[in-house]
């Protein structure tokens, strides 16, 4: 018999690793950009250091137009599997660089793979994880991206010793090492329930589910009513002609409304003022008067452990404090310190006064607090929760699309704006966080404690007057459904419609 903790562990061992490998990949190139041995060898200037940062980004935009669809045809697990296999073949190219173009090429090459990961991961977990745990588990996806950062700093600070290139190419080789532990347990977990009810597999889907709700137990009444949701709800979607495509996306104002929804989180991850910081602490630390490089690499490890402790804090807050507050806190947060970090380094950045340059570290690391705290959990948790399965992977696409655009934007434009006007840059992108708290506050639904067929009916309506939810079934209620050969039937009324697999 199915084991399901064993199969939750196996989740959440792939959501973690798989995000580990992201973060690694992330950071790196904060960790690179500090090494003479790295900015020497191919002699960077600061267009050629944006484009090498920036690159990456769009890769990943470029795997948003393609890899949604892509997705939906292979099913969720091949997709995985894709992904990694081009994230490693950037890797060799990156590690085995000769000149600044073999090694933007590499980039790019990495950033689909990072792209494609991005959008097929989440799905997936979505998809498999029972409600109990797709908080927990999609906000490991992205808490553990800290993790990674950890590592990479870590390693970067210690192969900063190395008189040769091994200094930045050993941090390079060692990111596959990460992908490969990722996607090595998916032979021992199941196929996405929602994707193998799409394609025909009823009893598969079913199978697949009880494996993550009950050790393998079909009849479980959690299992039953989980099933039937989603046989209801993926009904429906085919009746009203709903497709797995990217022209679905903007074919009703429900569709769009999840859209804009799933785009905010977006542009919200990627604006805010955090990649400042991920891509070009150097500069900062620079302009705030730390100079030193091995100081600067010793705050990048403190800064990734400080935000990975966050990040799992705001983990534990998503189901009781709601997705929605806790945006609006964290954004506010933010909204504050970043208004500081530009107050304190406009008044203290020449390095004179040893006590002002504390304080802008030390809110650097509140800024950097107050992102993880809320929207690293929520980064790649409420866009799934909000799409409905037929624009789940296509609008993922589009999310990663629109978040490595903006990805681009950024690691481009801040190198340039931080050289020519200093801390103005920290204030401008304040009043720009301003506007996203007042987004949040008006638009965001909230998705805790709803199954992901239940979050559609908050767009959609109810499919049933007397429609009872999983959490009621969890709590003791009976749903009125059993097992009969392969399908569900009705044991009483009250149960809503059940139809046969």
């Amino acid at each position: 018999m199915a084991n399901s903790k064993a199969t939750l562990l196996l989740l959440l061992w792939c959501s973690s690793i798989m995000s580990t490998s992201l973060g690694y990949d992330s950071s790196v190139m904060s960790g690179l950009n500090i090494l003479p041995s790295y900015t020497d060898y191919f002699e960077l200037n600061t267009v050629t250091l944006a484009l090498q940062s920036a690159i990456s980004w769009a890769g990943c935009a470029v795997a948003g137009l393609f890899y949604g669809k892509l997705t939906d045809w292979v099913g969720r697990k091949k997709a995985m599997w894709m992904s990694a296999v081009i994230t490693l073949v950037g890797i060799i190219l990156q590690a085995a660089s000769q000149n600044i173009a073999m090694f933007v090429v590499a980039r790019f090459i990495v950033g689909i793979g990072n792209g494609a990961t991005f959008i097929c991961g989440p799905v997936y977990l979505a998809e498999i994880f029972p409600l109990k745990w797709r908080g927990i588990g999609l906000a490991i996806f992205m808490d553990f991206f800290y993790v990674g950062g950890l590592l990479s700093s870590g390693i970067t600070y210690g192969t900063s010793r190395i008189p040769t290139t091994w200094a930045w190419r050993l941090p390079s080789i060692l990111q596959g090492l990460f992908m490969i532990l990722a996607v090595i347990m998916l032979p021992w977990v199941p196929e996405s329930p929602r994707w193998l009810v799409y394609q025909g597999h009823h009893t598969e889907a079913l199978e697949a589910i009880a494996r993550t709700h009950s050790d393998g137990n079909m009849e479980d009444p959690v299992v039953l009513l989980t099933y039937q949701e989603i046989i209801d709800t993926l009904k429906t979607e085919v009746e009203t002609g709903q497709k797995t495509g990217y022209a679905d996306l903007f074919k009703s104002k429900q569709s769009m409304r999840r859209l804009m929804l799933a785009s905010s989180v977006a542009v919200i991850s990627m604006a805010s003022g955090n990649n400042i910081i991920t891509f070009y602490l150097g500069a900062m630390l620079d302009n705030a008067g730390v100079t030193d490089t091995t100081t600067q690499l010793q705050i990048n490890i403190i800064l990734n452990a400080w935000c990975l402790v966050v990040a799992l804090i705001g983990t534990f807050m998503l189901d009781p404090v709601g997705r929605r507050p806790l945006a609006i806190y964290s954004s506010v947060m933010m909204t504050i310190f970043i208004f500081l970090v530009g107050a304190l380094t406009k008044v203290y950045g020449n390095g004179e006064n040893t006590s002002g340059v504390y304080g802008t570290v030390a809110c650097i690391f509140l800024f950097q607090g107050a992102y993880s705290i809320g929207w690293t959990p929520l980064s790649m948790l409420y866009p799934p929760e909000v799409l409905n399965y037929s624009i789940r992977s296509v609008g993922m696409g589009i999310y990663t699309f629109l978040a490595n655009g903006f990805g681009v934007l950024v690691t481009m434009a801040f190198p340039i704006a931080l050289d020519v006007i200093g801390w103005e840059t920290y204030m401008i992108n304040g009043a720009w966080d301003v506007l996203q708290v007042i987004f949040v506050i008006i638009f965001w639904v909230e998705t805790k404690g709803k199954t992901l067929e239940e979050i559609d009916e908050m767009f959609e309506g109810p499919k049933a007057a007397n429609a009872i939810h999983v959490q009621d079934v969890i709590e003791g209620r009976d749903p009125g459904l059993m097992l009969k050969g392969d399908g569900i039937v009705a044991t009483k009324d009250g149960a809503g419609s059940a139809e046969d697999a």
